[in-house]
C-alpha cells in the first residue's frame, strides 16, 4: 500500500471516529462549543453529584453502632459544601477566564505552589476517571450472572476507550449523550428520598425524640469528647462527597457567555443538588435502619428497603432503574476528569511546567494531547489496580484537598492584601478562612487515616509528577536564558526602526515578480526571525530582490478562550510583521507579508505556499532552527520541529526550502 493511500485511509478513519475539522476563526464557534449552565451541571457536576454514591455511605458506616449521629455528619457536610461552593464562587469572580486550583495558587501564592496544586489536580482527575469507571462497572456487573464477572476489567477498559473517543470529538459531543443518564439518576434518587421522608412523616416526632435520646445515651457512654471525635472521623471519611466542587471554576473556558454568570449558576445547581442528596440519603439510612450487607452497596440496601412493599412489577422496575442509573452516573462522573484534567495540563504547559504540546489544540479544537494523557494514565492505573474499587478509593480524596486548601489559603491572602480596596473583604475573608480550616482539617485527617492503607502511593506519584514538572521548567528556563542572547539583536533593530522613514514618507518600491524572492518563516519579531533574515542577507547578499515574511498565529488553549483573545492575537501578529516590512523597505528592498491563523503551523504554511508561489515564481523558503549544544531526547520532546516538517512537506511538492541553523 502506497504512503499516500495509507495516509488517506488513516484520515478517513480518524474523521469517522473523531469527526471533521472545525474552523477556529468562525466567530460563532465559541457559542457552538460552549455549555449553558444546565449542560455544565451535567458535564461538570456529575462528579460531584455521583459522589453521593460513595461519600455518604462511607461516612454513615464509619459511625458503626451510633448511626443516629449521622444527622450531625450530614449537617456538617452540607455546611462544608456551601462554604466551599461559595468560596469557589469568589474564585470565579476573581478569575473570570478560569480560576481552578492551579491558577489560584500560582497567582495568589507562588508559581511553585501552583505547580504542586496543579500536579495534585492532574493525579486527582486521573483517579476520578479510573475510580468512577471501576465503581460503575462493579455496580453494572452486580446485576449480571456471576459467570460474566471475569470480563469486568475488559468492560471497564472498553468504557474508558469510548470516553476517550467521545472527548476527542469535542466537549459538547461528550456531554449531550450523558443528559438522559444524569436526569434519570436525579429523578429516581429524588423520588426515593422523598418517599423515604414522606412515609415516615406520621412518626416524625418519635424519630426526632428517639434520635435525641440516642445522642444523650452516646454522650453519656462515650463522653462528649469521644462523641465529637466520632462525628469528625465520620465527617472526614465522607470526604469523597466534596470532590468535584472545584470542577466549575476549572471549566469556565467551556461555558456560555456571560461565563461568570453561567459558572455561578452551575455552582449553585451543583451545591443544592449535592446537599439535598447527602441530607436525604443520610436521613433515609437512619429512618430505614440501613446496615452493611456483604456484596451490596449501602444505597442498594436502602432502595431495596424502600421498594420491597411497592406493588409488582413497579417496585422491582424502579429498583433496577435506580441502581442502573447509579452505576451509569459513576461512569459519567469520569467525564469531569476528561473535561478539566487536560485544561489543567494546558495551563501548566502555557507556564512551561509541562511540555508545550499539552497546550496545542486538535482540529476538533480540543486539547487532544491532554485527553490522551489522562486516558492513558487511567488505562495504566485501571490495569495496575485490576479495577479494584477498594484499592482505588484509598488513593482518592487526598489530592483534591491539597488543591482545596491551597486555593483557600490563596484567597485568604488575597482578601487580606486588598482589604482597603474591597468593601466586602471581611465577609469574603471569613468564608474563605472557614473553608481553609475545614479543607485543611479534612486533608490532614484523610492523609493520616489512609496513609498506611495506601495513601502514601498517591503522595509519591504526585511528588514524582511535581519533580518532572520542575525538570521541565528548568529546561525551558535554561533555554529562555540562551535565547535571551538573541534578543540583543531584536532590541538593536527595534531602535533602528525609529530612524527609518515611515511608509507614507518613504519612496514606493515595486516588486520584481520575476526576480529571486526570499520567503522567510518567522514566529514574531524576535531573535530567531531576525537571525534567519540576517543569515539570508549574509549568505546570499543582493541575490534576492523581494522579501516575503510569513507568520502563523497559533491558536492554542491560551488563545482559544473567546473572540477578544483571538482578535488580540491577530492584531499582535500583524504588528510584528509590520516591523519586518518597515525594516526591509527602509533598506531599499521590496517586502510584503502573509499571515494565517490555525492550530497546526505546518498545515497553514502548506496552504499559503501556493498563493506565494503563484505571485513570486522564483521564491525560496527559509526557516531557522534552534541547535542546542547537546541534542538530547528531552530537547527533541520539549521543542517542536515545525521547520523540519515543513521542509519534508515542501520537498514532496518540489518547493525549495532552506533550513538555517541558529546555535544557542
Amino acid at each position: 500500500m502506497s504512503e499516500t493511500l495509507w495516509s488517506s485511509l488513516l484520515k478517513t478513519v480518524k474523521r469517522f471516529l473523531i469527526g471533521g475539522s472545525r474552523n477556529p476563526e468562525d466567530k460563532s464557534i465559541f457559542h457552538k462549543l460552549s455549555l449553558i449552565a444546565f449542560f455544565a451541571w451535567v458535564g461538570l457536576g456529575a462528579d460531584g453529584v455521583s459522589s453521593s454514591c460513595y461519600g455518604p455511605p462511607e461516612a454513615f458506616l464509619a459511625l458503626k453502632e451510633h448511626p443516629h449521629l449521622a444527622i450531625f455528619v450530614a449537617l456538617a457536610t452540607v455546611i462544608t459544601i456551601f462554604i466551599v461552593s461559595t468560596s469557589y464562587s469568589h474564585i470565579i469572580e476573581l478569575f473570570p477566564t478560569g480560576g481552578g486550583g492551579y491558577l489560584v495558587a500560582s497567582k495568589l501564592l507562588s508559581p511553585s505552589v501552583g505547580m504542586v496544586s496543579g500536579c495534585a489536580l492532574v493525579i486527582d482527575y486521573v483517579l476520578t476517571i479510573t475510580l468512577s469507571i471501576a465503581s460503575g462497572t462493579d455496580a453494572i456487573f452486580s446485576f449480571l450472572p456471576s459467570r460474566l464477572y471475569g470480563y469486568r476489567l475488559d468492560f471497564a477498559l472498553f468504557v474508558l476507550a469510548v470516553l476517550i473517543l467521545l472527548n476527542l470529538r469535542g466537549t459538547k459531543e461528550s456531554v449531550v449523550p450523558l443528559v438522559p443518564v444524569f436526569l434519570t439518576f436525579i429523578a429516581t434518587h429524588a423520588i426515593a428520598i422523598v418517599y423515604a421522608l414522606v412515609s415516615h412523616l406520621s412518626n416524625f416526632t418519635p424519630v426526632v425524640t428517639g434520635v435525641a435520646e440516642e445522642v444523650r445515651r452516646t454522650t453519656s457512654t462515650l463522653g462528649l469528647g469521644a462523641t465529637i471525635f466520632l462525628i469528625l472521623k465520620a465527617y472526614s471519611m465522607g470526604a469523597g462527597t466534596f470532590t468535584g466542587i472545584e470542577a466549575v471554576s476549572n471549566g469556565i473556558p467551556i461555558l456560555r457567555e456571560p461565563k461568570v454568570k453561567t459558572a455561578k449558576h452551575t455552582m449553585l445547581y451543583m451545591a443544592f443538588s449535592l446537599s439535598l442528596m447527602v441530607v436525604g440519603l443520610m436521613l433515609a439510612y437512619l429512618l430505614f435502619r440501613v446496615s452493611f450487607q456483604d456484596g451490596k452497596t449501602l444505597n442498594a440496601v436502602l432502595f431495596e428497603g424502600i421498594t420491597h412493599r411497592w406493588p409488582s412489577p413497579w417496585g422491582k422496575t424502579f429498583l433496577l432503574v435506580t441502581l442502573l442509573s447509579e452505576a451509569t452516573i459513576l461512569v459519567v462522573a469520569a467525564q469531569t476528569g476528561f473535561l478539566d484534567g487536560p485544561r489543567v495540563l494546558s495551563n501548566m504547559a502555557l507556564d512551561r511546567w509541562m511540555p508545550s504540546r499539552f497546550a496545542n489544540l486538535s482540529n476538533r479544537l480540543v486539547t487532544q494531547n491532554g485527553i490522551l494523557m489522562m486516558g492513558i494514565g487511567a488505562l495504566v492505573l485501571m490495569i495496575f489496580s485490576k479495577g479494584s474499587v477498594a484499592f482505588l478509593i484509598v488513593l482518592y480524596s487526598i489530592n483534591v484537598f491539597i488543591t482545596f486548601s491551597l486555593s483557600q489559603l490563596g484567597m485568604v491572602r488575597h482578601w487580606w492584601k486588598f482589604r482597603r480596596r474591597e468593601p466586602r473583604w471581611l465577609k469574603k475573608l471569613t468564608i474563605n478562612g472557614i473553608g481553609l480550616i475545614l479543607t485543611t482539617f479534612i486533608l490532614v485527617s484523610v492523609s493520616v487515616i489512609k496513609f498506611h492503607e495506601g495513601g502514601w502511593l498517591t503522595i509519591v506519584v504526585t511528588g514524582s509528577l511535581a519533580s518532572v514538572a520542575f525538570l521541565v521548567k528548568r529546561h525551558y528556563r535554561k533555554t529562555g536564558y540562551l535565547l535571551r542572547r538573541l534578543e540583543g539583536l531584536t532590541e538593536e533593530v527595534e531602535r533602528s526602526l525609529t530612524h527609518l522613514p515611515k511608509r507614507e514618507e518613504s519612496k514606493t518600491i515595486y516588486p520584481d515578480l520575476s526576480a529571486q524572492t526570499a520567503v522567510i518563516l518567522v514566529n514574531g519579531f524576535n531573535g530567531l526571525g531576525l537571525h534567519t533574515l540576517f543569515n539570508v542577507l549574509r549568505l546570499f547578499g543582493k541575490s534576492f530582490k523581494n522579501y516575503v515574511f510569513v507568520e502563523i498565529g497559533i491558536i492554542d488553549a491560551g488563545v482559544f478562550k473567546g473572540v477578544e483573545e483571538m482578535e488580540a492575537q491577530k492584531a499582535h501578529v500583524e504588528k510584528e510583521l509590520e516591523k519586518y516590512l518597515v525594516y526591509m523597505r527602509g533598506h531599499g528592498y521590496y517586502a510584503e507579508s502573509f499571515c494565517s491563523f490555525g492550530i497546526d503551523p505546518v498545515e497553514e504554511v502548506v496552504k499559503i505556499a501556493p498563493e506565494i508561489l503563484e505571485r513570486f515564481s522564483q521564491a525560496v523558503f527559509f526557516g531557522g532552527k534552534l541547535v542546542f549544544a547537546e541534542d538530547t531526547f528531552t530537547s527533541r520532546f520539549l521543542h517542536n520541529n515545525v521547520i523540519m516538517e515543513i521542509q519534508r512537506q515542501f520537498y514532496r511538492q518540489g518547493i525549495p526550502v532552506v533550513v538555517l541553523p541558529i546555535r544557542v
